[in-house]
């Protein structure tokens, strides 16, 4: 699943599920209600698009399907990160930073945990 790109509101159920660890679609619903409106019948849909990706799975109590992530955030993120280097910025990890730090606007306190990330790496 890891290399299969997910859609922004699969995403916000996968952050759900990596949040929770396991939840019912209800509680899916819920919970991105709170930022978003989104039917509960979307949220059922992408679940089992979800499932074919092989990124979360379900058991069954009684009724109930208890849906789980398969996909750790962190195995994702690497994952996305890569793709985005590699298709945007042509495998070049430099302009990607390049491009941050010019078009958006960043504070110093992420500026200065960027350069102690760098000097860590550094020193490697």
């Amino acid at each position: 699943m890891t290399a299969t790109p997910l859609g922004r509101v699969q995403l916000l159920i996968m952050q759900v599920l990596w949040d929770k660890q396991r939840a019912t679609a209800r509680e899916i619903t819920d919970t991105i209600s709170k930022r978003e409106a989104i039917a509960h019948s979307t949220v059922q849909t992408l679940l089992r698009g979800l499932e074919e990706k092989s990124a979360v799975a379900h058991e069954a109590e009684g009724r109930t399907f208890i849906f789980f992530p398969l996909v750790e955030e962190q195995e994702f993120k690497e994952t996305a990160t890569r793709d985005l280097v590699e298709r945007v910025f042509g495998g070049n990890a430099a302009t990607l930073m390049a491009h941050l730090l010019n078009d958006k606007k960043v504070s110093r306190k992420e500026l200065d945990e960027i350069r102690k990330m760098i000097n860590k790496r550094g020193k490697k």
